[in-house]
């Protein structure tokens, strides 16, 4: 055989054999069968609410795949079997609401009218129907009463003669000055007036006769015109002797484009999405108006200790000043959030910084505007954490005891997120709970002696729902599944609507009495025939040695006999305080569901909860400060190293891929460990932080024209020309959260660097989640192909 012909034979097998591989498949799953997400799985029950009577849940459910869409369910605790709700029960259904203080009447909005559900006879009625969306409906303290907002303004219904009062005149706009007669009309005016002593008396009489008018007049509210700002809050004192609102301005950046291509007119269009990080700002303001002085005054806010600080990270940019100054001329911009009153009218309110620097609590003098300090939480990196939060719109996971002058909170402190109480007269500080775990969420109890308490207590990879005792701090301890508890206490707090998962096994609907004990009782059967034939795995939980001495937990699915130097994927979780390293079933289903396809195709795989993950307290959640793609990035490295050197994983078959944040860890890890990451796939991936939101970024990187450097050191497209090895990047076009812009300018940055060894798919009818299984098919179809492409 001449030479020619066997190479051209050798080209061909080799041909072949590559394209055996893009779809060579071992496992029972495929991959079409897994994309198609819950059409595969099955519809899980989602929110779980209880109806006030506290006999009966409602929630999201579709037991099969022969209806179109979800419907509402009900079981009743006497006989637990799942029942649809008829359509004309769901019109009739309450919804969320508040109760009065001896919980005998709630108070709730629906279709913007407000009703009344009576506990007393079980009965609804229905307290307003108008052509306006009546909302935020709540007791007055006595319980005589039903405050709620109309647009700007706070009404109130008295229930028992059914009077109703607006409370305040606060209007958009700016004051329309009256109109007076000017230039020859005004001669005119004042000619006439002189001539005719007729036309004089009557001027008179009008202006006696409204003054009278206005003196006889039953006194209206006082009219405040908002001008530029928007409302955001307005509460009443328990003596109704204050109203409290809080205005913002917002001054808007330039908003990008989003063009949406494919749509049914046929015609581009362009969506409407959020500005870039720094780009615009918001200020806000909150007011106090005396209803008996008709005065308005400004909540003051320079007495609180730190206000001035600047943050520590300026010091950098000034190495080379011989005085640094510590703090600012002025103030800084907070955003203030109540007053929350205790039952005799002590207001609470929370306090953040806008630098997201600081956090206060303090007690509101409503005479005069003034705070008392109670409290300051300072985190040169940012204030968050569970039951604290790290945004500014929302107040923190705060309350009063009942009849008391004490209120509790959360706080990280100790480095964990944790329960404290402190007397609001006193000062005095007592710490409820403690240790190396996170208090993930805290309800009081009706009489104020037990906290309802879902934390990982018993390990971060496991959430348990407990009662903790105010009087003696005992813990005790109610759920005992291992895996994770969404728990909804019933309104008279005697039973638990439980959604629980294990790691391998879907949420399901549970309930059980709120007693420790007792057993949980399934409600639900949800997975699909297809979904229960597979054996899924139960990921081992490892613990592996970071280069700077820190142990690092992952999931390991290893094939059931991996070969030596064979190949490894590593996956990268999104939204980076997140956490995908549990008992639980994942909110990442589908990639669950890759892991276990790809560990059946001879893969090991690592699912990595990287430094700023949730579930581990305060230092790892901080950890990528001024550095995404610092700590995040190395526990990647490290985790590849454990692969090589304890699991037979080849040096260089290493793969790594992830979506969002996850997309951005994997540019990072393509670009600036090139030797350790063979091929990479992104998706829907920031390739510039400073192309990303406020709220989001401005909390881990300050901003780009405060902390450039930062900005530099985290963004993927500073450091492309790194790139060595195969990498997929993967968008949708219509994405409103991370822009499809990035990747177009990041591939912009490639072809200017002369690289030729990546590849793009784009998603034209996708948003940031994709939704079609088509998309998630097309998706990981060329994920997989990449993988046995570069890692076989």
């Amino acid at each position: 055989m001449k030479r020619n012909s066997i190479l051209s034979l050798l080209f061909i097998l080799l041909i072949h054999l590559s394209l055996d591989a893009q779809y060579r498949n071992q496992s029972k799953l495929t991959l079409e069968n897994i994309m198609q997400g819950e059409r595969f799985v099955g519809f899980l029950p989602e929110n779980i609410q209880w109806n006030p009577d506290s006999r009966q849940i409602h929630f999201s459910w579709k037991p099969n795949d022969t209806d179109t869409l979800r419907n509402q369910y009900k079981v009743i605790i006497e006989d637990p079997t799942p029942v649809q709700i008829s359509e004309e029960e769901l019109i009739e259904m309450p919804a969320r609401g508040q109760w009065n203080k001896d919980r005998t009447m709630m108070v709730y909005t629906k279709n913007g009218d407000i009703y009344l559900f009576s506990d007393i006879d079980q009965t609804t009625r229905q307290i307003t129907k108008t052509t306006v969306s009546e909302n935020n409906p709540q007791f007055s303290q006595k319980g005589d009463k039903i405050y709620f907002r109309v647009e700007n303004n706070l009404y109130s219904i008295n229930l028992e003669g059914g009077s109703l009062v607006q409370w305040t005149d606060i209007r958009s706009g700016k004051e329309k000055p009256p109109v007076k007669p000017a230039g020859a009309e005004k001669w005119l005016n004042d000619d006439q007036l002189e001539l005719f002593e007729v036309l004089q008396y009557r001027e008179r009489v009008n202006e006696l006769q409204k003054e009278r008018r206005e003196k006889l007049r039953p006194k209206s509210p006082k009219t405040f015109y908002l001008g530029d700002d928007q409302l955001n809050d307005i509460r009443i004192s328990p003596n109704e002797d204050y109203i409290v609102f809080r205005v913002s301005k917002t001054t808007r950046g330039k908003t990008p484009i989003v063009p949406d291509y494919v749509t049914t007119s046929g015609y581009t269009t362009e969506l409407r999405t959020r500005e870039k990080v720094g780009t615009g700002s918001v200020s806000y303001k909150s007011y106090i108006h005396s209803l008996s002085l008709d005065t308005l005054y400004e909540i003051q806010t320079s007495g609180l200790s730190g206000i001035y600080d600047k943050p520590d990270f300026l010091k950098e940019y000034h190495k080379d000043t011989t005085e640094f100054i510590e703090s600012y001329d002025k103030e800084r911009s907070v955003v203030i959030h109540g007053p929350f009153f205790s039952d005799d009218g002590i207001g609470l309110v929370d306090i953040k910084s806008l630098d997201n620097k600081d956090r206060w609590l303090a007690t509101l003098d409503l005479t005069t505007g003034q705070l008392k300090q109670m409290d300051r939480q300072r985190d040169e990196a940012w204030i968050g954490g569970p039951g604290i939060y790290s945004w500014t719109a929302a107040p923190g996971n705060l309350g009063w005891f009942p009849s008391t002058k004490v209120f509790w909170f959360q706080s990280e402190e100790s480095g964990f997120s944790h329960l404290y109480t402190m007397n609001a007269e006193n000062g005095h500080k007592r710490t409820l709970t403690s240790g190396n775990f996170e208090v993930l969420s805290a309800e009081l109890s009706h009489d104020g002696d037990v906290f309802y308490i879902t934390a990982n207590k018993e390990g971060p990879h496991e959430q348990h729902f407990y009662h903790l005792s105010i009087d003696d701090g005992n813990w005790t301890q109610i759920t005992s599944k291992i895996g994770g508890h969404q728990v909804s206490v019933s309104p008279d707090e005697t039973y638990l609507a439980i959604r629980y998962s294990y790691n391998n096994k879907p949420w399901e609907l549970y309930i059980m009495p709120n007693r420790p004990g007792e057993q949980m009782k399934q409600i639900t059967s949800s997975t699909l025939p297809a979904f229960d034939q597979y054996k899924w795995r139960e990921p081992e939980i490892v613990w592996f040695t970071a280069s700077d001495g820190v142990k690092v937990p992952a999931r390991l699915y290893k094939p059931v006999k991996p070969k030596k130097n064979g190949p490894a994927v590593i996956f990268v979780h999104g939204a980076g305080y997140l956490q995908n390293v549990h008992q639980w079933w994942s909110s990442y289903y589908r990639e669950y569901m890759f892991h276990n396809f790809l560990t059946d195709n001879g893969y090991t795989v690592l699912d990595i909860d990287f430094r700023a993950s949730s579930g581990y307290g305060r230092d790892w959640r901080t950890a990528i400060y001024r550095d995404m793609g610092g700590k995040d990035l190395s526990d990647q490295v490290d985790g590849a190293a454990y692969l090589v050197k304890n699991h037979n994983v080849g040096k260089n078959k290493i793969g790594i891929y992830g979506g969002s944040y996850g997309g951005f860890i994997t540019l990072m890890a393509m670009f600036k460990n090139p030797d350790v990451f063979r091929s990479g796939a992104a998706l829907r991936s920031v390739a510039d932080w400073s192309h990303y939101n406020q709220g989001y970024t401005a909390n881990i990187l300050n901003t780009p024209t405060d902390d450039p450097r930062s900005y530099y050191r985290s963004s993927p497209i500073y450091h492309a020309d790194g790139l060595k090895g195969d990498l997929l990047m993967l968008h949708g076009m219509i994405d409103i959260n991370v822009h499809f812009q990035d990747v177009v300018r990041l591939s912009q940055k490639l072809i200017e660097l002369g690289k030729d060894n990546w590849e793009m798919a784009i998603f034209p009818l996708e948003d940031h989640g994709f939704i079609e299984s088509s998309s998630w098919l097309d998706e990981y179809k060329r994920i997989y192909r990449l993988f046995e492409e570069t890692l076989r």
